[in-house]
């Protein structure tokens, strides 16, 4: 039987769809797809579909069918979810592949149930969910089979999550949707607030990506972009600096910030002398933000480490659940 029936990771994320199988990252796409609007039928998804971003005439769209972290769009998001999977597949298969889909913590009984029926939508035989922390504490191998406290901090691009966990659960937790969406917006803001420049969110991203950083750095970059002066209406270009990135960021990190600590109010002193020994876990997509983990740390007072597959791990550890599923049981979230 081996080959035949897969067991599938998935971290359906607001920027990036992640399918595993056992150790190996299988896929990895943009959440996005184009539709054209006349026959609401899908015309590119994933990397093909970002790309056609600001691109496009009026009768298509390119939208995210997921927003912070769950669906916003659900035939969209099973349509998705569908494609990726037969890719990972193929379409002649003898069984139904099972599916571990991540949602975020806190999610809904309703966020849930959307999730759960999307994956059986997407032609699963079974579909179970887990939290994002826990399946990135699972994915970079923290001990949290102990009693011991380990905490991770998953800074993705719609959510930010901060979870305490033991004995295979998750002990305190909270989830925020300040993340890295939000860091663009703040960037879009600074620069038509300084500049009097309009910029889209691919070009924020960039200048978060190229020149970003949470703190100021002793080498400074630049980057010149492209806006829409808002009062003329036309092309202008713009040189921005690290430190007016790092100054543009400030808001929201310290948002983040402040929900870490409300995760560390709420837990047991025992643990929190385990996290201070131990540190901190960051991982996802925004955890690359340059000096993050030195921010969290002065922020926090207690050390912060980029782990070291931190865009993947949340994907790794679901696929690893499947081997744990008799310990997790009991802290997998109710599928509705």
């Amino acid at each position: 039987m081996a080959g035949l029936s897969h067991e599938l990771g998935i971290d359906l994320g607001t920027l990036n769809t992640r399918i595993a199988e056992g150790n190996d990252i299988l896929l990895q796409e943009p959440t996005i797809v184009a539709i054209l609007l006349d026959e609401l039928k899908l015309v590119e998804i994933g990397k093909a579909a970002l790309d056609m971003m600001g691109r496009v005439p009026e009768n298509i769209e390119i939208t995210r069918p997921m927003r912070y972290g769950v669906i916003a769009e659900y035939e969209i998001t099973e349509n998705l979810l569908r494609e990726l999977v037969r890719t990972v597949t193929g379409r002649m298969l003898l069984f139904r592949p099972k599916l571990m889909i991540t949602v975020p913590f806190g999610a809904t009984s309703v966020e849930r149930r959307a999730v759960y029926e999307a994956g059986l939508g997407a032609g699963s035989r079974d579909v179970s969910l887990i939290q994002q922390p826990l399946a990135g504490a699972i994915g970079v191998d923290l001990p949290i089979g102990t009693p011991t406290g380990n905490m991770i901090i998953c800074l993705g691009g719609g959510t930010s999550q901060a979870a305490v966990l033991a004995m295979h659960s998750l002990v305190s937790a909270e989830t925020s949707r300040v993340a890295g969406l939000e860091l663009d917006e703040a960037i879009i803001s600074y620069v038509r607030r300084k500049y009097g420049l309009i910029i889209g969110q691919p070009t924020a991203e960039q200048l978060k990506i190229r020149i970003g950083a949470a703190l100021p750095q002793d080498h400074q970059k630049s980057m010149q972009i492209q806006g829409q002066d808002q009062i003329s209406g036309l092309p202008k270009p713009v040189t921005l600096t690290t430190d007016e990135i790092v100054e543009a960021l400030q808001p929201p990190l310290e948002n983040i910030a402040s929900t870490i600590r409300h995760v560390l109010e709420k837990t047991p002193p025992e643990l929190i002398s385990d996290i201070i020994d131990r540190g901190v876990a960051l991982c996802g997509g925004t955890a690359l933000l340059r000096g993050i983990d030195r921010y969290l740390t002065v922020s926090l007072g207690i050390p912060a480490y980029l782990v070291d597959n931190p865009t993947t791990c949340v994907t790794e550890g679901a696929a690893k659940a499947f081997s744990m599923i008799d310990v997790l049981i009991r802290s997998l979230p109710p599928k509705t």
